[in-house]
């Protein structure tokens, strides 16, 4: 997906998307142009009339982009099928401003599978953000709930917001630091 970094584009339908980093959601419409700048884990990061938007995967055909397919879970998975699943689903949110994913990031504090009785799993994830008055923590929660939730037998995700302990950056993976510049 890197290969969209400036690509211009033109909406073609009517499309919710979240003004970056402000986490309000806006309406676009049909005509408006701009730039990807980033697309990465099936969303996109917009730059339309100097503001910066978050289009979701499951909207990419208003710009003219393939939608994101949902994961797959092979028959007879375990709980720790789900998990990695689900750790690999949070590989594909990202912090619309920082190219980085939220794992890598070291903003994970926890993923646990837990069974149901009718043959469900209901994940349940403790997550932090790299600045408590961030305005895209609601969004980035949600973007977590949403791709959890889509791992088949997954009937729920709660998806907890903490803040203790804060994050600094030496929660973020060595790759992360290096990428950013902060090793």
């Amino acid at each position: 997906m890197r290969g969209y970094e400036n690509e211009p584009f033109v909406i073609s339908r009517p499309v919710k998307a979240v003004m970056v980093p402000a986490g309000t959601e806006i309406d676009l419409v049909p005509g408006q142009a701009g730039y990807i700048t980033q697309a990465l884990g099936g969303s996109f990061t917009l730059y339309i009339e100097g503001n910066l938007f978050r289009l979701a995967g499951a909207d990419a055909d208003a710009i003219g982009k393939d939608v994101t397919l949902p994961p797959e879970l092979p028959p007879n998975s375990t709980e720790n099928d789900v998990r990695e699943l689900a750790w690999q689903q949070m590989r594909t949110c990202f912090d619309p401003e920082i190219p980085i994913n939220i794992v890598e990031l070291g903003l994970i504090y926890e993923c646990d599978v837990t069974p149901n009785e009718d043959g469900t799993r209901s994940v349940a994830v403790r997550m932090t953000l790299t600045a408590p008055g961030c305005g895209m923590g609601d969004i980035l929660v949600h973007d977590v709930k949403e791709k959890i939730e889509l791992i088949p037998t997954v009937r729920n995700a709660d998806v907890e917001l903490v803040f203790d302990p804060p994050w600094n950056q030496s929660m973020m993976s060595q790759a992360a630091r290096l990428q950013t510049g902060m090793m």
